[in-house]
């Protein structure tokens, strides 16, 4: 069983011994931290907090919890059920509430689930207000309301619909290119939410043609899923019997969107923010973020259409802080997160889908043949595993002296910049070890740059 409390939530195995896995019991505690977190930001007022769900299966169980746990600490609760993240988070701004929680562990199997926290702005929460939650959690410091004090529950499932009219009414979604494009697609949606409020946004984007895998959302995951190229070889099989155009597949809450050529092969997860800000630029000259960990590709794009690009912490909430820093006209994560401002900011598989599907229709491209038409990069991903006692950050100082003359930066671990490749190396918060990533446009030379930097780590340790 396990259980981890971070700064943007609480995820956990359901079941188990309290403090272990995600028990009722700490459910309703770290609920109710939330909400005295939330009443201490607006005191004097009856709070509201927009509460909504992914399809895994403990969903229902979690739901009830942290719906009668907010009630009993005398907060309103409009309860939108089956619903994306990037809906609830939309659904805090469009009700002017307090906050939201999102019960989804995201790309996590399906024995896990998560309490997601957000603000008033429907945006996670920031690492201080994160730590002020597990604080009021671990000291127990709430106090449940009276029976005139309870919070009341208001349902209302009109979020999904809301949610997809306000990408239809963006200026850079061509409704109208789309339609004329005849696609046909494919969606995975891992029988989460995504099963049915994806295919209802092809519907109303215009695509005539869709063909539904895994798009029950009973929470009976049919593959791992996270959108990697090894989790989604149904995708690919169904694309290429079908004579698709593309094939979409999305994470159980639906803030990562990943993409499938009409041959088959990976359009690659990093480049579904590349290609999207690449039709966004091409139409709103602006800056671009992306996190550190990134392709180099969105640089690339960026600088081509005379823009700026900056690199964030690894994390959602700092790619937002940043984007908001640079005033960015989008900006996002390589795993396939896009954050688009002009809707809100929240990674937001929706609003992805949509632009990219007008950039591919007013390219008259094939998907294959867009996705030629970027910068190739290749990213390493490995693990050094160190002894408890080692000192990490000791170590990723020597790392940092050793390449002193390399452009360096260290708001998030150690990033050492080479031309067109670098390499990243981050410190776990929970176990022992040291995440390597390496960029090239060379798969070999990419692997190559990892495995020196590992040779590096043993030889500082020994």
């Amino acid at each position: 069983m396990a259980l981890i409390k971070s700064i943007s939530g609480i995820r956990g195995t359901i079941g188990g011994t309290i403090g272990e896995g995600l028990s009722p019991v700490d459910i309703v505690k770290f609920t109710a931290a939330y909400a005295v977190w939330v009443k201490q930001k607006t005191p004097n007022k009856k709070c509201k907090v927009v509460v909504g769900r992914d399809a895994r299966i403990s969903g229902e169980m979690v739901n009830y919890l942290v719906n009668g746990t907010l009630m009993g600490m005398g907060v309103n609760i409009v309860h939108i059920g089956l619903a994306a993240t990037p809906t609830v988070e939309m659904a805090v701004i469009e009700e002017n509430a307090d906050g939201g929680i999102i019960l989804t562990a995201s790309h996590n199997p399906k024995e896990w689930n998560a309490l997601k926290l957000l603000n008033e702005k429907g945006e996670f929460i920031s690492d201080i207000d994160g730590k002020e939650i597990l604080k009021i959690a671990e000291n127990d410091s709430f106090e449940f309301s009276t029976v005139d004090e309870l919070g009341k529950e208001q349902f209302d499932n009109s979020f999904t619909d809301k949610h997809i009219d306000k990408i239809l009414n963006l200026p850079l979604v061509d409704v109208n290119a789309i339609k004329k494009a005849n696609f046909k697609i494919v969606i995975d949606a891992v029988n989460s939410v995504g099963g049915t409020s994806i295919p209802l946004l092809l519907e109303k984007l215009g695509v005539q043609k869709v063909i539904k895998i895994h798009c029950n959302p009973n929470g009976l995951f049919p593959h791992n899923p996270e959108p990697l190229p090894e989790h989604l070889t149904d995708l690919s099989k169904t694309v290429v019997e079908n004579g698709a155009t593309l094939g979409f597949v999305v994470d159980p809450d639906v803030d990562r969107l990943a993409i499938v050529n009409e041959d088959g092969t990976m359009f690659g997860e990093e480049y579904t923010l590349v290609a999207v800000a690449d039709y966004v630029l091409k139409n709103i000259k602006g800056n671009t973020v992306s996190n550190l960990s990134s392709t180099l590709a969105l640089k690339d794009v960026t600088e081509n259409q005379g823009c700026s690009y900056s690199a964030s912490a690894v994390g959602e909430v700092n790619v937002v802080t940043e984007m908001k820093r640079q005033n960015a006209v989008i900006g996002g994560e390589g795993n396939g997160g896009i954050i688009y401002p002009e809707l809100h900011y929240g990674r937001d598989s929706f609003v992805g889908i949509a632009l990219f599907l007008t950039h591919l229709a007013k390219s008259g491209k094939k998907c294959s043949e867009l996705r030629a038409s970027y910068p190739n990069y290749f990213i390493s991903k490995n693990k050094i595993q160190l002894l408890p006692q080692t000192n990490v950050d000791e170590l990723l100082v020597k790392i940092q002296e050793k390449f002193k003359t390399a452009e360096i930066s260290t708001i998030d671990g150690v990033k050492i910049n080479f031309h067109k490749s670098w390499v990243h190396l981050r410190k776990s918060n929970t176990e022992p070890i040291i995440r390597i990533y390496a960029e090239n446009s060379s798969e070999e030379a990419a692997n190559n740059l990892a495995m020196e930097m590992m040779q590096e780590i043993k030889n500082l340790i020994h």
